[in-house]
């Protein structure tokens, strides 16, 4: 008998015929993330879960699928998963790191640029029918070439935004609470505390993972240290900042402009203030929305789930500890 599988939302149709290949699996496929309530009621048979991070998989969902042994997350990040939980009740927990890297540091560079060139601003302008001819003195951008790029967190897609930043003859600083001196030199970056980070910087993106101690990392103490000419680009998390401070900076003109990937909440209220500010540009979490690595994270989430059905080691396990118990 095949194990059974819930899949939490459509993903690339290659990697569902290569899972339907070894498993019987039921999938969501509603435009919208699962109800919770979908999800107790879907997952007491399954051996398996694909979930995806708009999912919160907890200790209630795992009580309820007393059947459950890997929980492939398709993401980087595993935040919407209660680890500790499911290691507790030796459920392998994995995710896809490393694929989707250079696509969210491009996505993250074209925040920056359309921020800084307003590009947005100026498309509504044109679609407004406002152009009506060339001038000196219409949406003044900001250079970023020989401008200095502060990075917060030098992980993977962040260091692939400095060789980015490298690209434009920029200065590129960075902060982190491991200090990467082979990066140092390997890519020509130099590190600086927060504090000196932000009140140097003419752009400051934000690569770290959200945790305890990374929630509201940038707040309104933060955004005072800032030039009021900088730009605050974010694609790794919402919560990683505090949006009323944000919306007070932008408005009070304490920086200049900020381009988010990621909000809080998920999706971005409509009567979010946020959104009533000309000097922000926003996206519905698209960073690694690029057919090939899609694609690659959906294959990477099947093969982390199928190694674990199967009783081998998952390529990229979050809990490795579960194997020794």
């Amino acid at each position: 008998m095949k194990p059974k599988v819930y899949v939490t939302r459509l993903i690339p149709a290659v990697a569902l015929k290569k899972l339907g290949e070894s498993c019987d699996y039921r999938i969501w496929e509603g435009e919208l993330a699962i109800p919770r309530d979908a999800v107790l009621r879907e997952v007491p048979e399954v051996d398996g879960l694909i979930s995806l991070l708009t999912d919160k998989i907890d200790g209630p969902v795992m009580d309820a699928a007393p059947r459950l042994r890997v929980i492939s997350n398709m993401a980087v990040g595993f935040d919407n998963v209660d680890v500790p939980e499911a290691t507790k009740r030796k459920i392998m927990v994995c995710n896809t790191p490393g694929v989707l890297t250079e696509t969210t540091a491009d996505f993250a560079f074209a925040l920056l640029l359309a921020a800084a060139r307003r590009v947005v601003e100026g498309e509504r302008v044109v679609r407004a029918r406002k152009w009506k001819t060339w001038g000196p003195m219409i949406l003044l951008g900001q250079d970023v070439h020989h401008a200095t790029l502060g990075i917060i967190g030098l992980g993977r897609i962040g260091a692939e935004v400095a060789k980015r930043g490298k690209g434009f003859d920029m200065k590129v600083v960075y902060y982190d609470t491991i200090r990467r001196s082979d990066l140092e030199e390997q890519l020509g970056v130099e590190f600086r505390d927060l504090k000196s980070l932000l009140a140097d910087s003419d752009f400051v993106t934000i690569h770290c993972p959200l945790l305890p101690q990374t929630h509201h990392l940038i707040g309104e103490e933060q955004f005072k240290l800032m030039k009021n000419t900088a730009i605050l680009v974010n694609s790794a998390r919402g919560p990683i900042v505090d949006s009323k401070a944000l919306y007070n900076a932008l408005r009070n003109r304490q920086i200049a402009y900020a381009a988010l990937d990621v909000t809080e909440p998920e999706p971005i209220p409509l009567d979010d203030p946020l959104l009533t500010l000309d000097n922000i540009v926003i996206a519905p979490h698209i960073a690694s929305a690029s057919v090939a690595t899609r694609t690659k994270m959906a294959m990477m989430a099947v093969d982390n789930l199928l190694a674990g059905l199967k009783g081998e080691r998952p390529p990229h396990i979050v809990n490795p500890e579960v194997l020794a118990k």
